[in-house]
């Protein structure tokens, strides 16, 4: 069943709770901004090109381009829970992030620093 769409109001809450420290947050609260910064992104920038996944939370798949439909995607990002909420926040740069070893990405669309820090 297609999740729904979140709502604006959703994302800026989320967007607002990403800019506190993941350790400051109850696990339940971590796993719904997660889940929610994520699908926004997808939601705003529908395509199936780049699979993010920030694992055990949640994984999408976003940005126009190619579509995979079997196996491995040939564009993947993967962090953990903290450096995303960095990133959504902007308290982190995507190429920082990656220089620093915190993200992993393959592929030629796995750049996701036109689309951090997410807007709403």
């Amino acid at each position: 069943m297609p999740r729904r769409p979140v709502t604006p109001e959703e994302a800026e809450t989320a967007v607002r709770n990403a800019a506190r420290p993941a350790d400051a947050m109850a696990a339940a609260e971590l796993k719904a901004t997660v889940r929610v910064t994520l699908h926004w992104l997808a939601q705003r920038n529908p395509g199936r090109s780049v699979e993010i996944r920030v694992p055990p939370y949640a994984a999408v798949q976003a940005i126009e381009g190619p579509r995979h439909t079997r196996g491995t995607p040939p564009n993947v990002v993967e962090t953990d829970a903290d450096t995303w909420l960095e990133l959504v926040s902007g308290r982190l740069g995507f190429a920082d992030a990656m220089a620093a070893g915190r993200v992993r990405a393959s592929g030629t669309r796995a750049d996701l620093a036109e689309f951090l820090p997410l807007r709403v």
